[in-house]
């Protein structure tokens, strides 16, 4: 007795095949993928960050239950965030943000509509992954909020990143 095993828990999100290196085992939260890119959502209200893999196919938990439009008076009076892709790359002294790009969202709960424009959010995916910087239009709390995230989560890949996307995250 004793050595049964019990069934895995079925869990609602990607599994990261690298073990971030910041030592959290979250639930696929707050860790960003070494694999390539992550989904980072800014809820510019609450003023925090977090890693929500389920973007990756628009099934994040902000995103969840909500039909999307890319009519913004659908959502009119509705919350504004900001989905970041963060693409992680390595120089030889380590892992680095190496392309980092926002889009728009914004989602009404109570109507259960949402605003975003698809076709530039996969066009900013792939640009974070060409290693681009798309970050200088976000409004300043926005880019404050995902400064400290960046940070935070690891200062050393903040250190190692390009100086464009410090200035266009502290302009």
């Amino acid at each position: 007795m004793g050595n049964e095993e019990k069934p895995k828990q079925k869990m609602g999100f990607t599994i990261i095949k690298n073990d971030p290196t910041d030592g959290h085992k979250g639930f696929g939260i707050g860790s960003l993928s070494l694999e390539n890119v992550s989904p980072v959502i800014v809820d510019i209200e609450e003023g925090v960050a977090r890693v929500e893999i389920g973007a990756m196919h628009a099934r994040s938990d902000t995103e969840r239950g909500i039909k999307f439009t890319t009519n913004r008076e659908e959502s009119e009076g509705g919350k504004a965030y900001w989905l970041v892709w963060v693409t992680i790359d390595y120089k030889q002294d380590g892992p680095y943000y190496a392309g980092v790009a926002a889009c728009e969202m914004i989602i009404n709960r109570e109507k259960r509509r949402g605003f975003k424009n698809l076709a530039d959010h996969v066009n900013r995916m792939d640009k974070s992954m060409k290693r681009h910087i798309l970050v200088d239009f976000m409004d300043a709390r926005s880019k404050t909020i995902l400064s400290d995230f960046l940070q935070s989560h690891n200062k050393e890949m903040w250190e190692r990143s390009e100086e464009k996307l410090h200035t266009d995250l502290n302009a």
